[in-house]
């Protein structure tokens, strides 16, 4: 199925993001998604752009005090602030772009300390729009692609047993939630799941009980992904189930940018060690489903 088009733009200046035109021709009108491409988030500065129209920057502690904008420390700096988060309402500012605020941000982006990243973009919108991505922004070096799709058999593969009714698993019967996310990661990772002696790279094996299925499918969507793709999957997903299968359960797994400024909503997200966020549903042929969510160590909680 159709999960693009994404763009990838390079050099492009930040004050592009904050202009009336583009407000007004994707904020306004549609769900639109940016992301700075090929930036580490304990290390650079980064910037995401929000379906909510909330323009979120991690910016490094010099980079900060040049812009001149108002933040707030990052709660993962430690004791000795390195980074801040400064947050602006695209919406809002629509209201009145010719307020002080406004001219503030604007002469900050373009002439006090002009930034410029590679950005990933997307827009999600309904309706036949005139703009488009490509033309908005064809003064600078911009791509359309779509996400790869790659599609593998897995034979034999050992899987836990579960209930739908039974999260935290069932003595001899049934696997629990965290053994199933455990055993998902070893399958993306291709790991061998049966603890073999001469094996020194995973101890890893499937846990118990579990079932040999003969086939299982692996497909892996890889690149800017929208949430409202993501819905459209899912659904696929549900109607798996509508005549009799086999199969007892599908999953469906998200990963988010490790660097990404936020992970759930407006959630500050660090990395520490992996920049883990992510989620994963388990849809059950009698149509219960679970839904996990699991973030690293420079997070809050999910909602």
């Amino acid at each position: 199925m159709e999960t693009g088009p994404y763009y990838f733009v390079k050099n492009l200046p930040l004050h592009e993001l904050i202009t009336h035109d583009f407000i007004h021709s994707f904020v306004k009108k549609g769900s639109f998604y940016a992301l700075t491409y090929n930036t580490n988030i304990d290390e650079d500065n980064t910037v995401a752009l929000l379906p909510n129209g909330k323009l979120i920057l991690s910016l490094d502690k010099d980079t900060y005090e040049e812009t001149g904008l108002q933040g707030r420390p990052s709660k993962y700096s430690g004791r000795k602030v390195m980074k801040f988060i400064v947050s602006i309402d695209l919406m809002d500012l629509s209201f009145n772009l010719n307020s002080k605020k406004y001219e503030r941000i604007s002469w900050s982006f373009k002439e006090k300390k002009p930034l410029k990243f590679d950005f990933l973009l997307a827009w999600h919108h309904t309706g036949a729009e005139e703009s488009t991505v490509m033309s908005h922004f064809s003064n600078y070096r911009i791509q359309e692609h779509q996400p790869e799709i790659a599609l593998s058999t897995v034979t034999e593969l050992q899987c836990p047993v579960l209930r739908s009714s039974a999260l935290q698993g069932e003595p001899e019967a049934a696997c629990s939630a965290p053994e199933l996310l455990d055993w998902l990661g070893a399958v993306f990772s291709h790991t061998e799941l049966n603890n073999e002696p001469h094996n020194f790279i995973s101890t890893y094996c499937c846990p118990q009980p579990s079932t040999v299925v003969a086939k299982a499918y692996l497909c892996t969507i890889t690149g800017f992904i929208l949430p409202e793709k993501i819905c459209l999957l899912l659904e696929q997903l549900r109607h798996y189930f509508d005549e009799p299968k086999l199969a007892p359960w599908v999953t469906l797994s998200v990963q988010g940018f490790a660097d990404s400024p936020v992970s759930w909503r407006e959630n500050e997200h660090g990395f520490r060690k992996g920049g883990e966020h992510l989620y994963n549903f388990v849809i059950f042929n009698n149509q219960d489903y679970w839904l996990q969510m699991a973030v690293g160590a420079n997070d809050d909680c999910p909602p």
